[in-house]
């Protein structure tokens, strides 16, 4: 960590989301990992389910009230909510407050949860420090590698997540980051958007991986599962690996990879 960096807490809470806990637990098991590593522990409230983007962003602004609400009583100790998510992040920052812009208490509790949440690519080079050397320390994987980094659009746009995303991925050796012409695109995910329009979220996800492949990448990394999954499920749907697709990787599970740590799997559940 740098001089200017936050101060490192004691314990912290992790808000998984839906789709880790459900589709992916093991990028998420890798994130609690990598914050273990640097002697922070960490809390799991059991209650936790989804923060309610889906709902909010189809218009159910009430279903999306009773799914936050209940997240919003599981955050109790002052202390960061680390969210391997930019999305949910951006839901739980900018969105929650104003579902209860009429409700003067949840509001306040909204507000005060809003200002602990931390999206993990932040946290990981502000706190953790993993994209000096000092944080890294010694990687033993430095097998020569070209990583394309995916970055969600509510995640770049609302929560500031492709710089850090990227400085931590410069900082691992062996790790080249190419370039792919549709970096800046959305991958047709967009939650519901990709069951509510099949055949455009379809046409996007290929176009995106496309110029993963041109781009001569052979992992894809992002800081949203959201987006891994419709990525994941297109390049299997192409033939995987096998026919030239790249492996998509949560950025915790691809830091936990080639730092040592247990797991590092892209994992998920079909």
């Amino acid at each position: 960590m740098t001089a200017a960096s936050p101060p490192r807490p004691a314990r912290v809470y992790v808000f998984a989301t839906c789709v880790v806990d459900l589709m992916a637990p093991q990028a998420g098991l890798d994130v609690v990992g990598l914050i273990r590593r640097a002697g922070i522990a960490v809390d799991f409230p059991a209650g936790q389910s989804c923060c309610g983007q889906p709902a909010y962003t189809s218009g159910f602004n009430d279903e999306a009230r009773r799914v936050a609400a209940a997240q919003l009583d599981l955050f109790v100790a002052d202390q960061p909510i680390v969210v391997p998510s930019g999305s949910c992040a951006g839901m739980m920052v900018h969105h929650w407050p104003r579902l209860f812009a009429d409700d003067a208490p949840r509001r306040a509790q909204a507000e005060r949860i809003a200002a602990q949440v931390v999206e993990f690519s932040h946290f990981a080079r502000d706190v953790l420090g993993l994209a000096d050397a000092q944080g890294l320390g010694q990687a033993p994987v430095t097998r020569p590698v070209k990583v394309a980094l995916h970055t969600s659009c509510s995640a770049r746009r609302e929560m500031g997540v492709h710089a850090p995303s990227r400085a931590l991925l410069a900082a691992l050796p062996g790790v080249e980051i190419v370039q792919q012409a549709r970096e800046t695109e959305c991958c047709g995910f967009g939650g519901t958007f990709s069951a509510r329009h099949p055949s455009i979220s379809g046409a996007m996800v290929a176009d995106k991986l496309a110029a993963v492949r041109e781009a001569g990448a052979e992992v894809l990394v992002s800081a949203d599962c959201g987006c891994l999954l419709n990525l994941h499920h297109a390049a299997q749907a192409q033939g995987g690996v096998a026919t030239g697709q790249p492996r998509c990787q949560h950025l915790g599970s691809f830091l936990a990879e080639r730092i040592g740590l247990a797991g590092g799997a892209w994992q998920v559940t079909d």
